[in-house]
């Protein structure tokens, strides 16, 4: 793949160590930001598991101390008293009948979907729809609930989802470029915790295999999992 010069400068400026603790790769995250834009930093693992085995996947939500710095919009999908309470929540959309039409029809201007257990017989006709945008409400990632409050609050204030891929690894974004270093690394430490507690008690032989950050634009930069591990213990 051919990379331009800003890139091939950023990656330079790494030098020849293979492998950063998890506060110098930060510091160098920053020292490589070209773009000019604000740049999603994201944290990839990948995870010593077999997806395949039912007992071994590793998902699950998390909200992270400083947020993700993304501006989410929500649709919540209900009906009744909880209308209001969506709205006040803060969530950009609220309804139901009006909402999987549009849906339906191809419209999709948010970025999460809550929904109230007492509507996921009409909603779940949007599977298909919301499924392979990764946006399908679901009691596990806490996005079916009666209590759209903490909901809708988890989500604006920086709540991700996490899921292991076919190849066992996870990526996840924690924060923006422009976060301090502090914010970053305290993100950073907060979702690798959740991985290392969500630990399958059947996968075998050595859990965290390896773990990189990364901005937008940026190149990859590897962590040394030793000096992460004992960060984290």
């Amino acid at each position: 793949m051919n990379r331009g010069k800003k890139y091939k400068a950023a990656k330079d400026k790494l030098g020849k160590k293979r492998s950063y603790d998890l506060e110098e790769a930060i510091k160098k995250l920053k020292e490589c930001g070209y773009a000019k834009f604000d740049e999603t930093v994201e944290m990839s693992v990948r995870l010593g598991v077999d997806p395949k085995q039912a007992d071994q996947l590793v998902r699950g939500t998390t909200v992270l101390p400083n947020g993700t710095g993304r501006k989410v919009k929500v649709l919540v999908l209900t009906k009744g008293e909880k209308e209001k309470e969506a709205k006040e929540a803060g969530a950009e959309h609220v309804g139901l009948d009006e909402y999987i039409e549009k849906i339906t029809s191809g419209w999709l201007d948010v970025d999460a979907v809550v929904a109230t257990p007492d509507v996921m017989g009409q909603v779940g006709k949007l599977g298909k729809i919301l499924g392979t945008k990764g946006m399908m409400p679901n009691p596990k990632s806490g996005t079916v609930t009666f209590d759209i409050t903490k909901a809708v609050k988890e989500l604006k204030t920086g709540k991700i989802e996490y899921r292991v891929d076919k190849g066992g690894n996870i990526g996840v974004p924690i924060g923006k470029l422009s976060f301090t270093e502090e914010q970053l690394l305290e993100n950073a430490k907060s979702f690798l915790e959740v991985i290392i507690r969500a630990k399958p008690a059947a996968a075998k032989g050595t859990y965290l295999k390896s773990a990189s950050i990364s901005s937008s634009m940026g190149p990859g930069i590897r962590l040394d999992i030793l000096s992460v591990a004992a960060m984290l213990k």
